[in-house]
């Protein structure tokens, strides 16, 4: 089947979302087409334009945006002087929620990856009545145990990596939550130490996540290496503010829990069988708590789950261009 092929967006443009905030954002496909937003991951990541192809330009009026600090969007979170204070998720969500009346848009779907399919998550328990349906790739649900797995516990299977990853902080910050330490590094007013904290968290995503080329190439652009790990450490370290204070689900998070707030909300989750964060099954179990949901597993696949996971995403998005906006 493969992606749809390349299109060009038909509008775009910087909207305040208040904060001293600007989200870039476009719109492309059919302007009178079904709504979908995509939200891309990291945290920090930004929106490629490959991900315009997982729907059919006929059906779907696409819309992609940078979330704050993020691609396109302005301050950069690769500006020291960029506070972060006012970038977390009930604001990734209110922004989300001021795109939609901006465009005049009702209900959309909500298409999500990695970090995005956590945030698609809360976002749908939060306002339900906004969402027409969801489908989530390379899932995660923010949980601490999955924090907990990405930095700490696959230091047992990547251990000359991690290894590594703990030498750039100091040996009294070593056992507590790590992304919170290397965070405090990324925020020291030494642009060297960022420097360092950021090549560290970054070769050690890499190590853990195999990444697509035009990942790891990213990566190598200091200002969004400095970007992403801060963006990404200061989620992680906060229990990626999905719950009213710390720990407000427990190890297992606010997703999991409130996971039968989902009943009304088709979806489709794709999901690739070495995708590390299975380990955990959180994902096999948030589609059994999710009534009206599938789950495509896609073997030999990772956390990018390839061509057939492409296949199955668009195999959603298909299907679900037919169902009321």
């Amino acid at each position: 089947m493969g992606r749809y092929p390349e299109i060009e967006p038909y509008d775009h443009g910087m909207l305040d979302v208040g904060d001293g905030n600007r989200l870039y954002w476009e719109t492309s496909g059919n302007p009178d087409g079904k709504p979908a937003v995509v939200l891309h991951g990291g945290p920090g990541s930004g929106a490629g334009a490959g991900l315009r192809r997982y729907f059919d330009p006929d059906a779907y009026r696409i819309v992609l945006f940078h979330q704050r600090g993020a691609g396109r969007s302005l301050p950069s979170a690769a500006d020291p002087a960029t506070d972060m204070s006012v970038n977390t998720a009930p604001h990734l969500m209110a922004d989300l929620e001021r795109l939609r009346a901006h465009l005049g848009i009702g209900r959309w779907l909500v298409w999500g990856v990695s970090f995005g399919s956590a945030l698609g998550l809360r976002y749908a328990q939060t306002h339900p009545g906004v969402v027409s349906e969801l489908v989530l790739t390379g899932v995660a649900t923010g949980s601490p145990a999955e924090v907990d797995l990405l930095t700490r516990g696959l230091g047992r299977i990547f251990p000359e990596a991690y290894e590594r990853f703990l030498a750039e902080l100091p040996e009294d910050e070593r056992d507590g939550n790590l992304a919170a330490a290397y965070n405090r590094l990324l925020e020291s007013p030494d642009p060297e130490v960022r420097a360092r904290a950021a090549q560290a968290w970054t070769d050690w995503e890499t190590a853990i996540i195999p990444a697509p080329p035009g990942s790891v190439e990213r990566f190598r652009d200091p200002a969004y290496r400095l970007g992403f790990a801060r963006t990404v450490t200061h989620y992680w370290g906060n229990d990626h503010f999905f719950g009213d204070f710390p720990g407000d689900g427990g190890e297992e998070g606010v997703v999991l829990r409130d996971a039968h707030l989902l009943k009304d909300i088709p979806g489709t989750l794709v999901q690739g069988s070495l995708d590390l964060g299975n380990l955990l099954g959180i994902v096999w179990r948030l589609h059994h708590a999710w009534p009206g949901s599938e789950l495509v597993i896609v073997d030999d696949a990772g956390h990018d789950a390839g061509a057939v996971g492409d296949d199955a995403l668009i195999a959603a998005t298909d299907r679900y261009a037919r169902r009321p906006h």
